[in-house]
């Protein structure tokens, strides 16, 4: 990891404080859309996120009807109006939110510039091993130290449980980008990790972010 231009890193997202997400179809199937361009949609809500967010689409296989929710609150874009009825392959990118970034979500991004990112080598459910999940949550906010060959992170695909080994330099979980359980794309971060001695930078970053940063 090296040490950044913040200001500059600032001046792009306060000029673009947006970023689009395509939503893609997980398997095989018929779309039928429920969503037209420009609308606004919002995200799974609920304290645990067990409301769905707004109907997108629904996608039919095997006369087994799924309803495709949004992933995110924001404005619908691009959507694939010759999709509507069709069958399509998994993986097919159906339309795009373009989602507006909070403070923590740009917190966030810049973070990826500083830290050492631990990313999704495919499309998959990942989890914490038992023992690494025990720590962290009995560190309570406290650093938890990792280093290369720890066993970090399962992967689940296929139903078949992987576990992925870290292979990057010493330093403490600064950052967890993903919820145990759901699905992350492939080169997506999995953990970010700061070593040791550019914690206290890290720190003075995150800092300036949330003083300057105006939502």
């Amino acid at each position: 990891m090296t040490d950044i231009n913040l200001n500059d890193l600032l001046r792009t997202y306060r000029s673009h404080p947006y970023e689009d997400i395509p939503v893609s179809t997980p398997h095989t199937g018929i779309v039928t859309l429920k969503a037209h361009e420009g609308q606004e949609v919002k995200g799974p809500g609920g304290p645990w996120l067990n409301r769905p967010g707004t109907l997108l689409y629904l996608l039919e296989r095997e006369r087994n009807v799924k309803k495709m929710s949004a992933p995110c609150g924001g404005t619908v874009a691009a959507v694939r109006q010759d999709l509507d009825s069709t069958f399509v392959e998994a993986g097919t990118t159906v339309l795009s939110i373009r989602h507006h970034l909070g403070k923590e979500e740009i917190i966030d991004r810049i973070l990826t510039h500083v830290l050492f990112i631990f990313p999704a080598p495919q499309r998959a459910r990942y989890y914490f091993p038992p023992e690494v999940a025990a720590s962290i949550e009995k560190a309570q906010g406290k650093d938890v130290t990792i280093k290369s060959g720890d066993e970090s992170v399962i992967m689940s695909l296929m139903k078949r449980d992987t576990f992925l080994s870290y292979d990057g330099p010493s330093g403490v979980i600064y950052k967890v980008y993903f919820s145990p359980g759901a699905i992350v794309e492939e080169k997506a971060p999995l953990l970010g990790i700061c070593p040791h001695d550019k914690l206290e930078y890290v720190r003075k970053v995150v800092q300036r972010i949330r003083t300057e940063w105006e939502e």
